[in-house]
């Protein structure tokens, strides 16, 4: 049994839920249920975040540790009810609360990452950053590559960290302009969402305009990936230019609330 089945039969057992009714709650068959619980299958990823985000649990910790019955009570959604006087207390100091662990990928991992991603000892074996972040959302940091993404010294560099939070797999839940890393079986990119085309597929547009748009059937895609942040070691100074127009926008600013003022 692995520890998400043995994670789910607890976590059952703790809200005194039987297998169908659990699997009601998550739109499952009952025999799934059963199948996680020995360890003959698992969930799909969307399905963890569904029972991770249901009861209040960090999705990094139902996959990666076996959770004990005292764990479960750590949490609020898990507690019996309480006097009033008694939900003032503190459950966990902040050195007794869990770490919000993130794996990285780095470029030289990728190759390895499209056939193992779903491998929890795969994961678990990557180098890790901690971030603040939802516990609920399951997050993964990817170093960048290429300059599609930079345009006139602003942008993505090659070898920035992109800190990504995980998008479920309908093209719905993509915001037009936003940022996001797609996954196919063999390829990582990064570009901004610009809409579906006619045959329903992603328009995806480098900030680069030397790059062409690409689009990437739905079905293509494994994983996306909304980009929530980026991580740079690039400190250069702006150049002149950059200062001339800079102190040129500030000179038109004053200037033009000295004549609202007029």
């Amino acid at each position: 049994m692995s520890s998400i089945g043995k994670n789910i039969k607890k976590i059952r057992t703790v809200k005194n839920l039987s297998q169908a009714a659990f699997a009601q709650l998550f739109d499952l068959a009952r025999p799934s249920v059963g199948a996680y619980e020995e360890g003959r299958s698992e969930p799909k990823i969307d399905t963890l975040v569904q029972i991770a985000r249901h009861f209040g649990i960090s999705l990094d910790l139902l996959i990666t540790k076996e959770l004990t019955v005292n764990d479960l009570y750590g949490f609020d959604i898990f507690k019996p009810d309480l006097q009033a006087e008694q939900l003032l207390i503190k459950v966990a100091g902040a050195a007794e609360s869990p770490a919000h662990r993130t794996a990285l990928v780095m470029a030289n991992e990728q190759p390895g990452y499209f056939t193992l991603r779903q491998e929890r000892q795969y994961i678990d074996g990557l180098p890790s950053l901690i971030l603040p972040g939802k516990t609920d959302v399951l997050h993964r940091a990817f170093e960048h590559t290429g300059s599609e993404m930079q345009y006139q010294q602003h942008g993505l560099r090659h070898g920035d960290i992109l800190y990504c939070s995980f998008v479920p797999p309908e093209a719905s839940q993509l915001k037009p302009n936003e940022v996001y890393t797609l996954v196919t079986p063999t390829k990582l990119t990064t570009r901004r969402f610009q809409g579906l085309t006619q045959e329903g597929a992603l328009l995806l547009k480098a900030d680069n305009p030397d790059y062409d748009h690409l689009t990437y059937a739905v079905t293509e895609v494994t994983e996306i990936w909304h980009v929530d942040g980026v991580y740079s070691t690039y400190l250069k100074s702006p150049s002149s230019l950059e200062e001339r127009l800079t102190r040129l926008e500030t000179l038109v600013r004053k200037l033009s609330g000295e004549q609202e003022n007029d």
